[in-house]
């Protein structure tokens, strides 16, 4: 619908003085409305609902439903101590592979009903309005984020939050007081008094860190730090930092919509039935992980420079450690070789067992983004080529005859002895 009329859209400075008009449109609780979705005679019935880990206890949580929430259970927190604070909730696994066809299902239906469109993650998209006063016949911006939701929902079936105003700063927060199942629009010139509402720590972008310091300096809140000088902020956090934070708190924020904005990372992680103790085991792990990893990366056309491991020991402790290649990277044998040096790093710092294990990978770049040059305009390779080719034909391969057909000897070698 957008396509023949792609002039009825103008970005902030074309829109001959009219505000910019932003949309976030969050997912209400993704992964509950898709457990229940997929299953609605079990989880679909189920008024406390943990999404993510095992009924053991294992893992976990990656979402929970509003009842559940009631009883303090939270994203991120262990299944163990969520079943503890909500022990008749139901813990059912996390289909990604349903998560990924009704989050695109929902960006097309977005799509269809607005111009521009972002994914900022699997279950966040924002809007860009701006300019479509004449096409949309000047409806109010809530008219239209009310109109947008009821169509998701009808078409989708996924409820949706709807934050909007004129920033994407302003759009996010106010999605977040939409919840749940609701609109907010903060109107043009309200920025500022909107923004006073929240705490600091609360902003997207100030994190634990940051609130700290600033909690230091009796900082709390938005309200408490409006009046402080600027140069003060300077002082306290440098030129840079300090004019970010200035202009946060004030609601003002220059990021635009961007449908092109690349992925900043992507990642393969695992978390165990039971926790595994032995170096062999765990890097057998970490070869499947950075297989899936690079199997990801060029499936989207992407390489990366920077390389992380993540370990959760026994304990719930989460440690990390990451190394940046002069070059960026997409083979299975590269990806695997950083990781397992960053492993050993991490085991000999502690050696405990381990309950989830993952690799990542960021500073994307485009695939066939040329490789960088030394000080004499020599290429600098941080991988062989023989690298990506064998790991392509072996995508090829396992595209054909499935992800099992073609494994490492190491994986082979666990698979017959198990």
């Amino acid at each position: 619908m957008w396509e023949a009329d792609d002039r009825g859209r103008a970005d902030g400075a074309k829109n001959k003085g009219g505000s910019p008009k932003i949309l976030l449109v969050d997912c209400d609780m993704f992964y509950v409305q898709v457990a229940r979705l997929e299953d609605p005679e079990g989880a679909g019935r189920e008024d406390l609902l943990i999404v993510g880990g095992s009924p053991t206890g294992r893992g976990v949580v990656t979402s929970a439903s509003y009842g559940a929430r009631e009883f303090g259970v939270r994203s991120g927190m262990p299944t163990s101590q969520a079943l503890s604070l909500c022990p008749r909730a139901k813990v059912v696994p996390v289909s990604r592979k349903a998560c990924a066809t009704r989050s695109r299902q929902v960006k097309e239906a977005l799509q269809d009903l607005s111009p521009v469109v972002q994914a900022a993650s699997i279950d966040e998209f924002y809007l860009d309005l701006t300019g479509t006063e004449r096409l949309l016949r000047h409806e109010p911006l809530e008219k239209s984020a009310t109109r947008i939701r009821k169509d998701v929902l009808d078409r989708t079936s996924i409820s949706v939050s709807v934050g909007g105003g004129t920033r994407k700063l302003i759009a996010k927060l106010a999605a977040g007081l939409a919840k749940p199942g609701g609109v907010h629009v903060v109107a043009p010139g309200q920025e500022e008094s909107f923004m006073r509402r929240f705490e600091l720590r609360e902003i997207p972008g100030v994190g634990p860190a940051l609130a700290r310091a600033l909690e230091k300096k009796g900082l709390v809140s938005v309200e408490d730090l409006l009046p402080v000088d600027r140069s003060w902020l300077e002082r306290w956090l440098g030129p840079s930092r300090a004019s970010w934070l200035w202009k946060r708190v004030r609601g003002r924020d220059s990021s635009r919509v961007n449908p092109a904005e690349p992925r900043k990372s992507v990642s393969s992680e695992r978390t165990f039935g039971t926790d595994l103790f032995d170096d062999r085991d765990l890097e057998r792990e970490l070869l499947r992980l950075s297989t899936s990893l690079g199997a990801t990366l060029r499936s989207k056309g992407l390489r990366g420079r920077t390389i992380t491991v993540k370990v959760r020991d026994e304990d719930f402790r989460t440690r990390q450690a990451g190394h940046t290649l002069p070059d960026a990277v997409e083979s299975d044998a590269t990806l695997y070789s950083v990781a397992q040096n960053l492993f050993r790093e991490l085991r000999a710092k502690r050696r405990v067992g381990v309950r989830l294990l993952g690799v990542g990978i960021s500073t994307l770049v485009e695939g066939d983004s040329p490789p960088q040059l030394d000080l004499f305009g020599r290429e600098t390779l941080a991988e062989p080529e023989r690298d990506r080719v064998v790991s392509r034909v072996l995508d090829d391969l396992r595209g054909r005859f499935g992800d099992r057909a073609i494994l490492p000897g190491s994986m082979l070698e666990k698979r017959e002895k198990g």
